[in-house]
């Protein structure tokens, strides 16, 4: 299968880090080689790697108040700017501290399972006989020492890619977090990317007025869309503008125009700091539990698989089919699939099957068909892509007259991702054709709610992730840290460099205790 991301193709593209050497297992200090080269990838990227005489000042973020004031918040900040005193903490006792802050020396430990055998299910071994190694990675939040002074921010938020649940809660938050450290310059970027260098398109100030009830409703805010300018013609912008924060929201194309933005201020010499919020409706972003959206997406299919139950099972031989979303990975049907408990058949793009044959999926149709009177399938938009190849309309003839020719001559959206065909109508259409053949009378009914689950509004799990998440973001710019993305890694909040989450999709394993739940489920065989 290709890969479905080609960022390249958008632009902006990222500057992935080389990969470390095979590991000499007979070496005796492998081991301590290999969590040498982890904490040196895994090292995330600070201000003073390049200002080594930056200064820290005392943050300004603090919440705890241990005695009440007659004085409104705007006036102790007033107050607290004029006295030259640092953080919001300055009316806690010599003897008092807050403990709300984050050490810069906390690590979240990234893999929890020690797995005995390379043959467990879903085992993760970096040698042979699957020896435990330890793996830290930053853990995310306030810091005591800040590296901009609130003032002296222009903080910029844009929002890239497709819809998703959860943007306009993570641009509140983003908000509401910045006001807090004390900056009042905000804008957002309209329209992704491209609002970096469309002359038709302003930025947009920001507030806690104008983004307070932003999160009640779907969509974003500052509007979103694929592709963009250079990078060059982007920190340009930034410099013009005098953004030094950058809050960027999207999935790995957008991480990866990120981390090349990040790159080019380091080359200028340019104290900003980049922080990415991934957002990925399909979750597929590497190292993490899971992205904002996700969960309402999962939710929101429930509707839709109930709906092609109701169909199926009201009709004689009746079969509903749903697609749902996943271009190269099939995490909201596999879940969604679980969830519902009506799905006979779950088809994602990491496990290959046959639709005809006798192992294929149709002829397990049949069988449903004959045992049960009616079935449900749930397929993700990314699996049997090499079913219905979709190509340029210059290279169709050739394909038809057997002509070979490489994946990049294969359609491709704004932002690089190979365009799909639709795999639902496809199985559909081969569902009708196959019981024809066959004189076995179906009813087929073929469900597609994709956008109506990107447009919702978040539901309460991801109202909470992406509130941290927003806040998180706000801590690790205001700490220094650039060229990162924040994370829930193991339930806890973390900080990873961008090109360690971003060097592929993360996909479902067809060997994880996960996807044999949902094959238990189901009780679906192999379709090959």
């Amino acid at each position: 299968m290709w890969s479905s991301r080609i960022p390249k193709r958008s632009g902006v593209f990222a500057e992935i880090r080389k990969q470390s050497p095979a590991i000499d297992f007979s070496d005796p200090d492998w081991k301590i080689k290999y969590q040498t080269d982890f904490q040196w990838r895994f090292n995330i990227p600070h201000i003073t790697d390049i200002f080594p005489d930056a200064a820290p000042i005392p943050s300004t973020f603090c919440l705890k108040m241990s005695r009440s004031f007659s004085l409104s918040l705007p006036m102790i900040k007033f107050t607290l700017q004029d006295s030259g005193v640092g953080g919001f903490c300055w009316w806690l006792s010599t003897d008092e501290e807050w403990h709300g802050y984050i050490n810069n020396n906390d690590r979240v430990l990234l893999k929890v399972i020690h797995f005995s055998s390379p043959t467990s299910a879903g085992a993760e071994c970096i040698d042979p006989d699957c020896t435990w190694v330890e793996q830290w990675v930053h853990r995310a939040g306030p810091r005591e020492k800040i590296y901009f002074k609130p003032e002296e921010v222009k903080a910029a938020i844009v929002t890239c890619g497709g819809l998703c649940p959860g943007l306009n809660d993570v641009i509140r938050q983003i908000v509401i977090t910045l006001e807090i450290y004390g900056v009042k310059k905000i804008v957002g970027i309209p329209f992704g990317y491209r609002g970096f260098s469309d002359n038709d398109l302003s930025e947009m100030p920001l507030s806690r007025k104008v983004v307070q009830n932003i999160h009640l409703s779907g969509g974003s805010l500052l509007g979103v869309s694929r592709g963009g300018p250079s990078v060059s013609d982007m920190v340009d912008r930034m410099e013009e503008n005098g953004i030094n924060m950058l809050f960027v929201l999207g999935g790995n194309g957008t991480h990866a125009g990120a981390n090349a933005i990040h790159n080019e201020c380091r080359k200028r010499r340019l104290k900003v700091a980049v922080v990415g919020v991934p957002k990925t409706i399909d979750n597929d972003i590497l190292l993490m539990d899971k992205t904002f959206g996700f969960d309402t997406a999962v939710e929101e299919a429930q509707r839709a698989i109930n709906s092609a139950y109701i169909e199926a099972h009201s009709a004689y031989h009746g079969i509903g089919v749903v697609k749902l979303m996943g271009r190269s990975s099939g995490f909201i049907a596999m879940h969604a699939a679980l969830a519902s408990g009506q799905i006979d058949i779950c088809l994602i793009p990491e496990v290959p099957f046959h639709l005809h044959g006798p192992h294929g999926v149709l002829r397990h149709l049949k069988y449903l068909i004959e045992t049960k009177g009616s079935a449900v399938v749930c397929v993700a938009e990314g699996a049997g892509q090499d079913f219905i190849l979709v190509v340029l309309s210059e290279k169709l003839i050739l394909l038809l007259f057997g002509a070979e020719f490489p994946g990049e001559n294969y359609a491709t959206d704004a932002s690089g991702n190979i365009v799909l065909g639709d795999i639902g109508v496809h199985i559909q259409q081969e569902t009708k054709k196959y019981f024809k053949e066959i004189g076995v009378h179906v009813d087929v009914k073929y469900i597609d709610p994709t956008y109506m689950i990107r447009a919702c509004r978040a539901n309460a799990s991801d109202g909470i992730l992406c509130t941290v998440l927003g806040q998180n973001a706000v801590h690790g710019a205001f700490a220094g840290y650039s060229g990162i993305t924040v994370g829930i890694c193991n339930t806890h909040y973390v900080y990873f460099p961008i090109p360690e989450v971003i060097s592929h999709p993360r996909a479902v394993d067809p060997n994880s205790r996960m996807w044999h739940r949902c094959l238990t489920s189901t009780g679906q065989p192999d379709f090959i």
